[in-house]
């Protein structure tokens, strides 16, 4: 989800640390991790709930699916790779260097 490095991860720790304190931090954390734990369980729940009120035809539905960028992978993208997978199984080999392929007036 994020990249953050060591080096970031580091920068990040000294900015807390500066900016709360040293008396201040472990209480600073815990509370934000309190909070992300609360904003987990309510993300579960929507989603439990989207599945419930759905009913049983969708009982394979997934959440992420919705995403666009995964939407365009799965039902796009998918295809195209079917599609070079095909299309390169019906080709002829690659010619040796110096010849020329073969002229198809149709394709230009």
């Amino acid at each position: 989800m994020f990249d953050v490095g060591l080096g970031e991860a580091l920068l990040l720790v000294v900015l807390a640390l500066v900016i709360f304190g040293p008396d201040q931090l472990p209480k600073v954390a815990s509370q934000a991790g309190r909070a992300l734990r609360q904003l987990r369980t309510m993300a579960n729940s929507a989603k439990e709930d989207l599945r419930d009120g759905l009913g049983p035809e969708f009982a394979d539905f997934d959440v992420a699916d919705l995403s666009p960028r995964r939407f365009v992978r799965k039902h796009l993208l998918d295809d195209l790779d079917d599609f070079d997978q095909e299309s390169a199984m019906a080709e002829e080999p690659l010619l040796p260097f110096g010849e020329r392929p073969p002229y198809d007036p149709e394709a230009t």
